[in-house]
């Protein structure tokens, strides 16, 4: 399995497909698939059937997995995409912004 250079709760913008431009927080990555559910992008309607805690059922909007390739890390300093840097840092691996050089 790759090393990927996101992690929940980072921001980032969708760079590529229906979505392109859209902003959000990662809510969970999947590692094994090498995509992640962004916060309030790439939204689907799902049929649930009714059950004993969805009684009416219905058409739920949620969010569905985007490909990792298709997200970059907003950089909080500057507020455009940046690609990410791997340093070592008091004997620690951190991931660090390449247009501020600030720590994510």
């Amino acid at each position: 399995m790759i090393k990927l250079k996101i992690k929940t709760g980072d921001t980032v913008r969708v760079i590529a497909g229906d979505h392109k431009g859209s902003e959000g927080k990662i809510v969970r990555v999947l590692r094994e698939k090498n995509k992640a559910i962004v916060e309030g992008v790439n939204m689907i309607s799902k049929h649930v059937k009714p059950s004993a805690s969805n009684p009416q059922g219905g058409i739920v909007k949620k969010e569905a997995p985007i490909h990792i390739s298709n997200l970059a890390i907003v950089d909080p300093k500057t507020n455009e995409v940046t690609k990410v840097a791997i340093k070592e840092e008091n004997g620690k691996n951190v991931r660090v912004s390449k247009k501020s050089n600030q720590v994510l």
